[in-house]
């Protein structure tokens, strides 16, 4: 077909006849004013252009059909005019038709050999409002913004300039815009051209959004082009150059590994990789690998050291000023560094700090870097559960680090920092590895001087550092990693220590953290002291800071509400009214009130603990019955210390065995979990009070543990236990004689304060434990139980 014009001179014409033949679309919608070819091949609409003149009726099928009749025919057509007709010998007859008018379809006139309705036209005029007349302003300068997207062909300007009816205007916008079928059907339908308007504006819209996107997508396109030739070409021009921006990163790189004094193993992997580097492209991902390899390696502390010449005498001075107590730690410490003065090197001395929490495990190695002028890495380890923390990623992977060692080393820019592994035994073990393994030859003080990370794969001599960790539970850590560090024991304070701390540390600390002058609070000694007593029972002083913080808070208070200058007097008889109600009483521990009760000395991570046992019978038929919680050992140590008991009965004043009766066992705070052999003393004390119905002294402790013969073991945590007793207002501690050396560790004030009895056997237990009672009749016979007497443990 020749090209096709748009005639803008559409008009609906004088002497149209009442019906015209109907050619029915299968797809498509012929609009006013648009033009649409059409191939014309089923039988009636073949029928219905040879009876057609100029002019015919285009309709549109409401649903598929090949053949469709009146009833699937849409009410709405299109009153065409046939602009050209080809008729091939062949095949479906070829038209073009252009839109002249909406029509309403009547009565059928005919349905054979093809479709004849009866049609009218429908008139809609354009309303002469001023809400119309906004609305063809907004419509015409829509259609400009959007000209681009109706195609080529269509004389956008033309229509616009022509076509003066805005009604006949919609129809031709909406017939020259490329949409869905249905929308168009849609238009057609709509009789009301105000309601026509809205959906063509729409429409409008969202063509002019599409074009906007495309526009922007067309100028990042060309913009990010242009930038790509223009690095092109400057890379071109470095390169004739010969320069480079990676080659001056480079450069800085070799010039700083250029001034250090790098091992000789360091130094050929150095050279290595330079010479690698350049064989490497710079467009490869390779090559930022290896440089950052090299710029981490350059930034280590090769032979770097910060400690110089210290004065043994200050450093002990400041650490004496700095904290209270610890002497074994500050021996250590004083011992290290007279090593290094005197030999220059030596190995890396691992000390581990054991004790519960608040006795200043953490502080000691703030202070001791504050002391001697080293820098401080700490390093935290509660919930490590990936080896790679530690000993870093490989250099294969994405994102690759050193690990937390190699990192400290970088941050404090020295090759001899004290590093602080706090809480060592609370390392996890994950999928990723064991991290406390991984520790092994960090601590190792015959391997840590060629430890070598993962990511630089070159050793670094470790042996100048000073490592300090911290735990609280010894029995978290593994035993190779616990067998490469040097334990100190840190068990606890004395009320008279921890005076002397809150006095010397504590309240300035206080008085910073609460915006005042330590003068603004005087505490008297008995303030203190009480404090101590009533209101804190720890082994540590973290607790007591928060009490006397509280006092602190209150004066800040005061002072904040402009209160007077003068400093806020506080003595026994004040600490009520800052602190609230009194927690723990002077008398508070009562002790063994009735026979079968019996107090004994626990250890917990958390410092030494004091515990009672129950022991009552019920009837039943001769069985234990164990509760609170107990371990398999706690379990076995009451089963060894009831044989004993009726195995010796005579001796202990026992009247026969358990005969027709049940022993039950109970240590308190059943919700905790408990185990250990160091209750077996204990539990022996109370079955025995039980059996002879003399009751335990209500001033004794004890621990150790039993064994079927009688014997009395050493067990472990005495300065521990020993500090709880006395915390308590406990007067006598009855102890195994193998733990007379572990008193040593025990302050001398409490020592002073206390009665020990050291004993190797149980019969020397009852005659310190128990009232004075009548004398045992040697004569009366113990029964013991037989083997198969079917002891459980509930």
């Amino acid at each position: 077909m020749a090209e096709l014009r748009l005639d803008l001179d559409v008009r609906l014409p004088d002497d149209l006849p009442a019906s015209l033949p109907l050619v029915p679309l299968r797809r498509g919608v012929l609009l006013p004013w648009g033009v649409m070819p059409m191939a014309v091949g089923r039988r009636r609409s073949r029928a219905a252009l040879d009876a057609a003149g100029d002019y015919i009726l285009v309709g549109v099928q409401s649903a598929p059909a090949e053949d469709p009749g009146p009833q699937q025919i849409l009410p709405i057509a299109t009153l065409g005019r046939i602009i050209r007709k080809e008729v091939p010998d062949k095949g479906p007859v070829r038209i073009v038709v252009q839109g002249i008018a909406r029509v309403r379809l009547g009565e059928m006139m005919r349905a054979e050999p093809y479709l004849e309705p009866r049609f009218e036209a429908i008139v809609a005029p354009w309303p002469k409002t001023a809400e119309a007349d906004a609305t063809d302003a907004t419509l015409r300068q829509s259609v400009r913004d959007a000209a681009s997207t109706f195609g080529a062909g269509i004389p956008v300007d033309s229509v616009l300039k022509r076509v003066t009816d805005t009604a006949s205007l919609l129809d031709a916008i909406a017939a020259f815009v490329d949409a869905p079928h249905d929308w168009k059907r849609t238009i057609l339908l709509t009789l009301d051209p105000m309601a026509r308007a809205d959906r063509v504006l729409q429409k409008l819209a969202e063509m002019k959004e599409v074009l906007d996107a495309q526009q922007t997508i067309r100028d990042r396109v060309k913009s990010n082009g242009r930038e790509a030739m223009l690095r092109q070409q400057l890379a071109a021009i470095q390169q004739e150059l010969g320069q480079d921006d990676s080659d001056d990163d480079l450069a800085l790189i070799k010039d700083k590994l250029a001034g250090l004094a790098l091992p000789d193993k360091v130094q050929a992997a150095v050279d290595r990789e330079l010479r690698r580097l350049e064989r490497i492209p710079a467009q490869s991902p390779e090559r930022n690998v290896a440089m950052d390899w090299l710029d981490r390696l350059s930034s280590l502390p090769w032979n770097v050291t910060s400690a110089g010449d210290t004065d043994l005498d200050s450093l002990e001075e400041a650490l004496d000023k700095s904290h209270h107590g610890l002497d074994d730690v500050k021996r250590q410490v004083v011992e290290h560094l007279a090593v290094r003065m005197l030999a220059g090197t030596g190995r890396a001395d691992v000390l581990l700090l054991l004790g519960p929490p608040g006795v200043g495990k953490t502080s000691i190695g703030e202070a001791i870097a504050g002391a001697t002028g080293r820098e401080l890495v700490r390093i935290a380890l509660g919930g490590v559960r990936d080896e790679a923390e530690l000993r870093g990623h490989r250099r294969t992977y994405i994102g690759a680090r050193p690990g937390r060692v190699i990192e400290g080393l970088r941050q404090a820019g020295t090759s001899d920092p004290i590093f602080l592994l706090d809480e060592v035994d609370k390392l996890g073990r994950g999928v990723m590895g064991d991290p406390a393994s991984a520790l092994l030859e960090l601590l190792d003080p015959e391997q840590n001087h060629s430890f070598v990370d993962r990511y630089l794969e070159v050793p670094f001599d470790l042996s100048k550092v000073l490592f300090i960790a911290t735990a609280n539970d010894m029995s978290q850590v593994p035993g190779p990693l616990r067998d490469r560090m040097e334990i100190i024991e840190i068990a606890g304070y004395t009320p008279a220590e921890k005076a002397t701390i809150a006095r010397d540390h504590l309240l300035e600390k206080l008085a910073a953290n609460a915006g005042l002058d330590e003068r603004a609070v005087a505490l008297t000694d008995d303030a203190i002291a009480d404090a101590i007593a009533g209101w804190t029972r720890e082994a540590g002083v973290r607790q007591l800071q928060r009490v006397l913080g509280k006092v602190f808070r209150a004066a800040a208070v005061r002072k904040a509400r402009g209160g007077d200058d003068a400093a806020l007097h506080v003595d026994v008889d004040d600490l009520p009214t800052y602190l609230g109600r009194r927690k723990f009483h002077a008398q508070a521990h009562e002790g063994p009130s009735r026979p079968g009760v019996a107090t004994g000395l626990a250890w917990t991570p958390v410092g030494g603990d004091v515990l009672t046992i129950e022991a009552s019978t019920l009837p039943g038929k001769g069985q234990l019955v164990l509760t609170g919680q107990l371990g398999d050992v706690m379990k076995e140590s009451a089963r060894a210390a009831l044989t004993y008991v009726l195995a010796h009965g005579p001796v202990l004043g026992l009247s026969g065995g358990l005969g027709d009766r049940d022993v039950h066992i109970h240590v308190p705070a059943g919700a905790v979990p408990k185990d250990g052999p160091s209750a077996g003393v204990t539990m022996f004390t109370a079955l025995a009070s039980l059996l002879t119905d003399r009751s335990v002294r209500s001033d004794v402790a004890m621990t150790g543990e039993a064994t079927l013969r009688g014997r009395v073991l050493p067990v472990g945590g005495i300065k521990a236990k020993v500090l709880a007793a006395h915390r308590r207002g406990l007067t006598r501690i009855i102890l195994p004689k193998a733990n007379e050396p572990d008193l040593e560790d025990v302050p001398q004030e409490t020592r002073d304060a206390l009665e020990f009895v050291l004993v190797d056997h149980m019969s020397q237990v009852l005659d310190a434990a128990l009232e004075p009672g009548p004398e045992p009749a040697a004569t009366v016979s113990a029964t013991p139980p037989s083997a198969d007497a079917g002891w459980s443990a509930a």
